[in-house]
């Protein structure tokens, strides 16, 4: 009895041992398919998204062709060869010639410069659209109107002190 019951104990452990290792084989081969699986994935959204490129690609040169295809129609253009190119202002002023009859006048710019500037061309001084005086006289005026408004609101407080303060600042300032 006691061989047998050893022989089943001991039967029962190889069953133990071969059905761990059928879990731990088993174990690997899903590791595997799963790692082979997300292998798959990768390469298919890589290949989506070379085919998202691709089709970009052809779009974009089509929309090119399309455009070639308006531009000898329709437009005209071509690609600027190399001898259409110029080294400097000088050569640009070189190829301006006298403005034709009927020709629309040419662009002005204006441009910031010193009244004496503007004195020397016989052109006018600048004026203020407020006071309709040229720039430069109004300023000895705005000087003494600032500091009597800051003497008006740094000089006193709300109460009859302050007021009798600002009526004479004003009658001082006028």
């Amino acid at each position: 009895m006691v061989a047998g019951s050893r022989m089943r104990h001991l039967g029962w452990a190889v069953v133990l041992g071969i059905c761990l290792a059928a879990f731990a084989a088993l174990t690997f081969r899903v590791n595997a398919v799963k790692s082979e699986v997300r292998l798959a994935e990768r390469q298919i959204i890589a290949l989506q998204r070379e085919t998202i490129l691709l089709e970009t690609e052809f779009e974009t040169r089509a929309n090119q062709q399309q455009l070639a295809d308006w531009n000898v129609v329709d437009f005209g253009y071509e690609a600027p060869r190399a001898d259409q190119y110029i080294d400097n202002e000088r050569e640009l002023a070189a190829l301006a010639g006298p403005r034709a009859v009927g020709a629309p006048d040419p662009i002005r710019v204006a441009r910031a410069a010193d009244d004496e500037a503007l004195m020397a061309e016989g052109l006018p001084a600048l004026v203020s659209p407020v006071t309709g005086r040229p720039a430069g006289q109004g300023d000895d005026e705005r000087r003494e109107t600032r500091s009597l408004a800051e003497r008006l609101t740094h000089g006193g407080t709300f109460g009859t002190r302050g007021m009798g303060l600002g009526a004479s600042v004003l009658e001082n300032g006028q």
